[in-house]
């Protein structure tokens, strides 16, 4: 392809659709007092967040260098290609603002580069860059894909549950729930991402938050938002029942189910339920 898509690690798509678009990944960190890891190195979901229940301290997260993005786009550049790399809100990490310092340091190799930032974490981030993935298919230049990540962005729908606001408290990414903490850990938030983690509404139990997401979903429907995804930490079997209920309303198979990995898990916890979706036109 002329143009070549760049993502971070933090959309959670599955291998198979990462391969199959040809989409290069530049990975974040996270840090135990014992160990720095790429979050691409790391194998088993399930024995990290074991680890993240039990241990007495967080790990920590950080963006990728820029080097790290350097590693990338110089062998694309050298290829003959444009860049379109869509990243991480910049609002909740630097990741974006690393890549923008990349992009600076390649001299006249800078203007085949376009940065995107998402405003958006997980799955609304993997919708954004699928999106540009298929411009890019369809043969369309920097610029236009760009503009169809950006269009795609302003019409994504994307919601989450959470199981407990502890995680994002310890982690002082609480920003626009702050006002629901103290009593309110024992409630479900259900929140989105608009450049930073923002809350929508409280519910009081685990039910009540699941017949939410399947109420969020419908608004997907009826907005035109039918290219829809699940999204899900630790919790398989209530991403396994949303996907049916989504079957339901589209009447049509999700683009992805999948599991969030430790950079964002690390700051949500486990137990996180997300869904939404964009228009399959743009897909």
């Amino acid at each position: 392809m002329a143009v070549a898509i760049v993502s971070d690690t933090c959309h959670y798509l599955p291998r198979e659709l990462i391969e199959r678009h040809q989409i290069h990944l530049v990975s974040l960190y996270v840090h135990w007092a014992d160990r720095t890891e790429r979050e691409s190195d790391i194998q088993s979901y399930d024995d990290y967040y074991t680890r993240l229940r039990t241990s007495t301290e967080l790990p920590t997260t950080s963006q990728p260098s820029i080097g790290d993005f350097l590693a990338v786009y110089e062998p694309l550049l050298e290829q003959g290609q444009e860049v379109v790399s869509i990243h991480l809100a910049g609002g909740m990490s630097g990741t974006v603002r690393a890549a923008e310092q990349a992009r600076e340091q390649l001299g006249a190799g800078a203007e085949r580069v376009h940065v995107i930032d998402s405003a958006s974490a997980c799955g609304g981030e993997g919708l954004v860059t699928l999106a540009a993935a298929a411009a890019a298919r369809d043969g369309a230049d920097g610029k236009a894909v760009a503009e169809r990540a950006r269009r795609a962005r302003s019409q994504l729908k994307m919601w989450f549950a959470i199981d407990t606001l502890e995680y994002l408290r310890r982690g002082g990414r609480i920003a626009g729930a702050q006002a629901w903490l103290g009593s309110a850990l024992k409630i479900k938030p259900i929140l989105t991402v608009e450049g930073e983690i923002t809350p929508v509404e409280r519910v009081r139990t685990s039910r009540r938050a699941f017949e939410r997401m399947v109420d969020l979903l419908r608004s997907c429907k009826e907005a035109g938002a039918d290219g829809w995804m699940v999204q899900h930490i630790q919790a398989p079997a209530q991403a396994r029942e949303l996907a049916a209920r989504g079957r339901e309303l589209f009447g049509h198979d999700p683009l992805v189910v999948s599991e969030i990995g430790p950079v964002i898990g690390t700051h949500v916890g486990p137990g996180l339920l997300g869904a939404g979706g964009i228009p399959r036109a743009l897909l």
